[in-house]
């Protein structure tokens, strides 16, 4: 398995439109994080996990021209604002992507991309995404996913996904027992770290290295990351078998761990 860091950015990006911040201006490209989106490559099985608003880039870079399924966390715009993107995805497959979350999120994409839910078209001048609702775990070619809710302030719940010995974890201010229960035992774990200060929204250091102990991962790479962090700083504080994630990053993993 091989998992490629797409984008490991907050919802603004790395370096913010606008700040004048040390970490905006670091000529260590470590530092310039797209919005994040992770792809997962299980044997020949490629899922995408999240469209973000900078897909296009991040596709190019990694060489990407299909997939078998979108995988979204929820619906906020730096996680699904990629979508028109996968139009040429679908163009160079010839067919449209299924496209997995759960009901509230796929009713939101429908409402603000009904065009991409519309049947499937032959001329691919627009995306065309087939909606499957995640209930519980699913197989996308031959993959089995466990999808778990997460917390994302009071009121939102967002999904994790744990995918053989990978689980992938954005957007969580909170996880309980259920979604501790699907990330036993994971090799490698993608966990949310926005912020050095805490957030009601999302996952700030001290919590984030907090769940990284609970669950004991071989491997824990932070993303999300917002201009709090500088990744040469961040690289050097961190304990053993934590590291902060960049953009291109690649993990690599024996399947089925």
């Amino acid at each position: 398995m091989r998992v490629t860091v797409l984008g490991c950015g907050a919802s603004g990006g790395v370096p913010l439109l606008g700040c004048d911040c040390a970490v905006c201006h670091s000529p260590d490209p470590r530092d310039r994080r797209r919005r994040s989106s992770v792809l997962v490559e299980q044997g020949a099985t490629r899922l995408l996990i999240d469209a973000s608003p900078d897909l296009r880039a991040q596709l190019l870079d990694a060489q990407v021209t299909r997939i078998d399924a979108v995988l979204f966390s929820h619906a906020h715009a730096d996680h699904c604002h990629g979508i028109d993107d996968l139009r040429l995805i679908c163009r160079a497959m010839d067919t449209a992507v299924p496209a997995y979350g759960d009901a509230e999120t796929l009713a939101e994409l429908a409402r603000r991309f009904g065009y991409a839910f519309e049947a499937k078209t032959t001329s691919w001048f627009r995306p065309a995404l087939e909606p499957r609702t995640v209930n519980g775990p699913f197989a996308v070619a031959g993959a089995t996913v466990r999808p778990f809710p997460q917390n994302h302030g009071p009121t939102m719940v967002t999904l994790g996904f744990r995918i053989g010995p990978f689980a992938y974890s954005t957007d969580v201010s909170d996880l309980d027992d259920d979604a501790f229960a699907a990330l036993e035992g994971v090799e490698t774990w993608v966990v949310d770290c926005q912020s050095i200060e805490p957030s009601y929204v999302h996952s700030h250091l001290e919590r984030a290295l907090g769940w990284i102990e609970r669950v004991r991962p071989r491997r824990a790479v932070l993303t999300h990351m917002g201009h709090d962090f500088a990744y040469a700083a961040l690289a050097n504080r961190l304990p053993e078998g934590v590291e902060p994630g960049y953009d291109g990053l690649e993990l690599v993993m024996e399947d089925g761990r």
